[in-house]
């Protein structure tokens, strides 16, 4: 857009600058749950920016990575990113977003893990890898417990497979959430109005104050 602007980019600059104007006042709210631990909530949108007018773009092909990291229920870490290797799939989509968030998880956890050595007094629980379910992404899920080699997924490079250690000795546990419930697909695509309210309320720790714009 910045080499050829055209009035439909104007008209998303505007759309951009009316939400920030009507959110001026708000902000994050942290509301500590002593009941939660470490929690990572991560989703990929495979392709989502591929068209037929972009067909020659090689970004286009790239899927994007969305995850939101959480302690006591309180955002510390979020990102949304494309990704730098082009998946041939759904599940492969998945899986390099889950081994991209882990990198995340895993540094925080050794830094909660530093501060409790030095006399930090910190609850922590067991990582809770939460993946959504799309179409296969139970395919993804399966991947990441059950590691064996199979013939569609014996491409995938070794750097995607170094949180397999912390799956086995159970430091990090990976279940799935129902789309509605997923965080983290607020990072990674255009999504309808209501649900779109939903995830940026519970995201921002607005539940309570009942805001609806």
């Amino acid at each position: 857009f910045c080499n050829d602007p055209k009035e439909s980019h104007a008209a998303a600059v505007k759309r951009i600058c009316r939400y920030l104007h009507q959110t001026r006042n708000k902000g994050l709210c942290f509301k500590p749950d002593p009941t939660k631990g470490l929690e990572c909530y991560v989703d990929a949108d495979w392709a989502g920016s591929w068209q037929d007018r972009t067909s020659t773009d090689p970004l286009s092909a790239r899927s994007r990575t969305g995850y939101i990291i959480t302690y006591a229920g309180c955002p510390v870490v979020w990102a949304s990113k494309l990704q730098t290797l082009v998946a041939l799939s759904t599940t492969e989509a998945e899986y390099i977003a889950l081994s991209t968030s882990l990198r995340e998880v895993i540094a925080v956890m050794n830094l909660v893990n530093e501060l409790q050595s030095l006399g930090f007094q910190l609850s922590i629980d067991t990582p809770k890898i939460v993946c959504t379910v799309f179409e296969d992404n139970r395919s993804c899920l399966e991947i990441a417990t059950n590691h064996r080699t199979r013939p569609r997924t014996k491409h995938l490079s070794v750097r995607l497979h170094h949180f397999r250690s912390h799956v086995l000795d159970q430091t990090i546990i990976i279940k799935h959430v129902s789309t509605k419930e997923q965080m983290a697909d607020i990072f990674t695509k255009p999504l309808p109005r209501d649900q779109f309210i939903k995830l940026r309320n519970r995201f921002m720790g607005w539940d309570s104050l009942g805001e609806r714009e």
